[in-house]
């Protein structure tokens, strides 16, 4: 299936670029969520004459992320969990838990952007995170897990 991108998507483009995706990839993710259109002719004419619009969209939120950026770079978000004396804990802290506290916080920070490459946080201490705002716009914040004692 071939799809104009209609803003930049990492690993597969930049804005206005026409790519081969699979087929459930095309329909069901990028069309569904704005993010790409089918490459017809009438589609191809259409991008073309609303290229400056979206060139314009996506400098402003790059703008933005940016600027959000530069506030939460090296922010450090406390979660506190239940734990046991050897300092694992009785579950884990997910990217909703990060996100969540994060917005308490007054950020607006959507549970996909947090990036955990190890998996969930499972022990007390301090721990390095990524929060992906833009595809750009990587930013690494400290999540410091307390222990509460059943």
């Amino acid at each position: 299936m071939q799809v104009i991108l209609l803003e930049k998507i990492s690993n597969l483009g930049q804005l206005g670029d026409v790519v081969k995706v699979r087929e459930g990839y095309g329909r069901n993710f990028l069309i569904p969520q704005g993010k790409a259109r089918r490459a017809t002719e009438s589609a191809i004419k259409e991008f073309e004459a609303r290229r400056a619009d979206l060139e314009k969209a996506q400098a402003d939120k790059l703008a933005a992320a940016r600027t959000v950026g530069g506030k939460l770079d090296g922010f450090t978000v406390q979660h506190t969990a239940k734990a046991g004396v050897d300092g694992r804990l009785f579950g884990s802290v997910t990217n909703f838990d990060i996100a969540e506290a994060l917005k308490k916080q007054g950020y607006e920070v959507d549970k996909s952007m947090v990036r955990l490459p190890e998996g969930p946080l499972k022990t007390i201490g301090d721990h390095k995170v990524q929060v992906a705002l833009h595809t750009d716009v990587v930013v690494d914040i400290t999540v410091s897990v307390l222990g509460e004692t059943a």
